[in-house]
């Protein structure tokens, strides 16, 4: 499943991977993870298929909330969400971050709401979904150009730095956050990809077991199959301008965070966080 674990009669490990970015005036967060309602209650908020097929590590301090307050944050200070896509071990945390506007592509949204199969109904979880009235829909249609991929989106009250692109095929709406950094570009990839090794230029290859979870849960197999053929092509050009990584890879977690997945983030050194210094206060939205 991972590449990693030595036996298939143990169990592989996955994360969750979600991003923090401090802009000028609040924090944005890209995906959620599971949030405290999913730890506290998992069965009232994930389908049991998932439950047992996953067993998801349900703990308190890896919560997204819980991290960020950890680094000296308050949960208000983020004040903006990116969602790759609804499924729930991406969207499971949006309860927790009750004032922040949520961005997403349409067709996600579209899709998730519509509960076409018995897999939509296990994957989308309304349940989740308390904030709905803060959510800002964008439009595969329109949009500008980033690196050869068309229809990218800068975003409602944002920086030009943070975009958004659309992925399809893992979902209908799924869609990646490109960062421009000082030293170049991060990629979140969300699920477009599960395996390091899928972005191997010259042999790319994936493990049977996520080769056969992402075919499960695909919604457009010719769709997901050519962008992760386009993100091979980026990583094969642009590969040092641009670092791309998937949401649940421990490998490229590990490399870019500099720590164990298992492990919750460390508090910031007192000279380093903003827990002395309060973001401008905004009216809630709601």
């Amino acid at each position: 499943m991972d590449g990693l674990t030595p036996s298939i009669l143990q169990r592989g490990h996955l994360t969750c991977h979600c991003l923090l970015i401090e802009t000028r005036d609040s924090l944005v967060l890209v995906d959620t993870g599971y949030g405290l309602k999913d730890v506290h209650d998992p069965h009232s908020r994930l389908s049991e298929f998932f439950l047992k097929q996953l067993k998801p590590d349900l703990r308190d301090e890896m919560t997204a909330r819980r991290q960020i307050e950890n680094l000296g944050f308050r949960a208000d200070d983020v004040r903006h969400i990116l969602l790759s896509h609804l499924d729930f071990d991406h969207a499971g945390g949006l309860d927790d971050f009750p004032s922040a506007k949520v961005h997403m592509m349409q067709t996600e949204i579209q899709g998730a709401r519509a509960q076409k199969t018995w897999l939509d109904r296990q994957r989308f979880r309304p349940q989740q979904w308390s904030t709905e009235r803060n959510w800002l829909a964008y439009h595969a249609e329109s949009g500008e150009s980033w690196y050869g991929f068309a229809k990218v989106h800068a975003l409602e009250g944002l920086p030009p730095e943070i975009l958004m692109l659309p992925l399809i095929g893992h979902t209908l709406g799924h869609a990646g956050v490109a960062i421009q950094r000082a030293e170049g570009w991060l990629l979140y990839a969300g699920d477009a990809y599960f395996y390091e090794g899928e972005m191997n230029v010259e042999k790319p290859h994936c493990t049977p077991g996520l080769t056969l979870y992402q075919i499960m849960m695909e919604k457009d197999r010719r769709s997901r199959l050519w962008n992760q053929n386009r993100l091979r092509e980026l990583v094969k050009l642009h590969g040092h301008d641009i670092d791309i990584f998937c949401a649940h890879d421990v490998a490229e977690f590990t490399r870019l965070a500099g720590r164990s997945p298992d492990v919750p983030v460390r508090p910031l050194p007192k000279e380093e966080t903003t827990r002395d210094r309060d973001f401008p206060r905004e009216q809630p939205l709601h």
